[in-house]
């Protein structure tokens, strides 16, 4: 085994064995349950009503249909998987500050990139499998709670629609490792991923959010109600920002002291 699949090894080692996972996975489960029950509210208000499940003068608008659900799903990962996303991307970069073994890997015979490239690779896989596990489990509620419209054509675009959404977000990771790296910790990427969501609200409330690369995933996951619809400059923008935040974690390994 070269150096790269050693590293990339361990990486995986650290995230399967660490409580992180765990944790996340158990935030993404609520997702696709708090899904399931939208969509079981909206196809029978009057049961949920006469059940207690719902307050008499509660309003939920929207239709209980596959394409509907598959789209509420994309809105979940778009903006959930941004502080999802986040979160792993600030422990698997900042924990080596936290737990004071990046002198350790410093110090190992292995060029500097490699283990970035490891570790934003194992950051991008755990993120994808959490959002399939999200995926898989929604699919499973959603013939669960017996919606309708369901059709091969309907399954395609809404897988579609997950899986562009989901690696929107998952583009957005580089940058909050950078963060990690330069804040040599876990607070000041999560600081920024608050930061971002909370700017991306607002930027896309004013009407610039296909401009804004923390606003683009959920607004092409139709949010504001027609799903996909942007231009290719908000997919530039992203990819720009994702290159952009991974060359900064590598230059910051290379050439920035490390104390």
């Amino acid at each position: 085994m070269g150096y790269f699949g050693a590293a990339l090894q361990a990486e995986s080692t650290k995230i399967k064995k660490s409580k992180m996972i765990w944790i996340t996975l158990a935030i993404f489960t609520l997702a696709p349950l708090m899904g399931g029950f939208f969509m079981f509210v909206l196809k029978d208000p009057e049961l949920a009503r006469t059940t207690g499940l719902l307050g008499d003068k509660a309003q939920i608008l929207g239709e209980a249909t596959w394409p509907a659900y598959f789209s509420l799903l994309a809105q979940i990962i778009g903006v959930g998987g941004l502080i999802v996303f986040g979160f792993v991307t600030s422990w698997v970069f900042g924990r080596e500050y936290a737990d004071r073994t990046i002198k350790d890997l410093l110090s190992l015979p292995v060029h500097r990139s490699v283990t970035v490239l490891a570790k934003f690779i194992a950051v991008f896989v755990t993120c994808l499998l959490l959002s399939l596990y999200v995926i898989i489990v929604g699919v499973l509620i959603g013939m669960l709670v017996g919606l309708p419209e369901w059709s091969s054509a309907a399954a395609m675009e809404g897988l579609s629609l997950l899986l562009v959404t989901t690696a929107l977000t998952v583009a957005l990771s580089p940058p909050v490792a950078f963060f990690a790296c330069y804040g040599r910790g876990f607070l000041a990427p999560i600081g920024f991923v608050i930061f971002m969501v909370v700017c991306a609200q607002i930027i896309a409330a004013i009407g610039y959010g296909a401009y804004f690369p923390w606003a683009v995933p959920a607004l092409f996951s139709g949010m504001t109600g027609t799903a996909g619809g942007l231009e290719m400059i908000s997919f530039f923008i992203v990819g720009l920002m994702a290159i952009a935040g991974f060359a900064g974690t590598v230059a910051w390994w290379l050439y920035a002291d490390q104390h």
